[in-house]
């Protein structure tokens, strides 16, 4: 992707052209992404999905900076990633991604406030300022007077909520959620997406993967992978009647 389709398109946070994924075996390269070529623009909410080994994780960690395309192109809210040192990598990463796994990941002997707070003692943030914030999205998530708590006295939607707000903390301009609701009952997973949903009105990008159709008609646009490629990207239709899955 050329600087100047870069600049031409400076609302894109994201912006992948040509991206290609191999990893190598015994037998040689496997290839998992195939030249996917992708804009996500400041405000969008989309939803990745496709079945296991459609590529949608392996898409996600290269998003996320975890893991390094084998060719193609990537750029981070205008900066090419391939261009960047590992120090470099890091502080792009820290500063304009959140992430929410499945898994919550949270610290069991660390309390609520304290979880919430880890990203910026990374980053240098004083002790007041970290509790401040920590505690103000603690609140913004429902769960202030649980900051004192341990992650292990309170359930698994509202811990799911504090890694939202431990996501939130850095004031990441992208979120990435990988399954978010995939430990929760069907209320709970409800809650967590109205939740997205809020963070998405006030101007937070989310990107966000899973194979639930019902999760997936939450996001305003689908993208859906199948053998390392893109086979549908459209925006999501709110209109379709309870069960009824969108055709892709």
């Amino acid at each position: 992707m050329s600087a100047a389709t870069a600049s031409a398109d400076a609302a894109a946070v994201i912006e992948v052209a040509g991206l290609d994924k191999a990893y190598d075996t015994p037998m040689g390269p496997f290839p998992v992404l195939k030249g996917v070529s992708l804009a996500i623009h400041a405000g969008e909410f989309v939803a990745i999905m496709g079945p296991s080994g459609s590529g949608k994780s392996t898409f996600m960690n290269i998003l996320g900076c975890l893991d390094r395309p084998s060719g193609g192109d990537y750029i981070l809210d205008g900066k090419h990633v391939s261009a960047l040192d590992k120090d470099q990598t890091a502080l792009l990463r820290n500063r304009t991604i959140g992430f929410v796994f499945q898994g919550f990941n949270l610290l069991p002997r660390m309390s609520l406030e304290d979880n919430v707070a880890l990203p910026l003692v990374y980053c240098g943030v004083d002790k007041e300022e970290r509790r401040q914030r920590a505690r103000e999205l603690l609140a913004k998530v429902g769960l202030g007077q649980y900051a004192k708590s341990l992650p292990n006295r309170i359930s698994g939607g509202q811990q799911q909520r504090v890694a939202i707000a431990r996501a939130l903390v850095n004031r990441p301009r992208l979120i990435l959620a990988d399954e978010p609701t995939g430990n929760l009952d069907s209320h709970t997973s409800e809650e967590i997406m109205a939740l997205f949903e809020e963070l998405n009105r006030e101007g937070i990008t989310i990107v966000l993967v899973t194979h639930e159709p019902d999760i997936a008609q939450h996001a305003k646009r689908q993208v859906r992978f199948l053998d390392g490629r893109i086979v549908h990207d459209a925006p999501t239709h709110h209109d379709l009647p309870a069960g009824e899955v969108q055709p892709c």
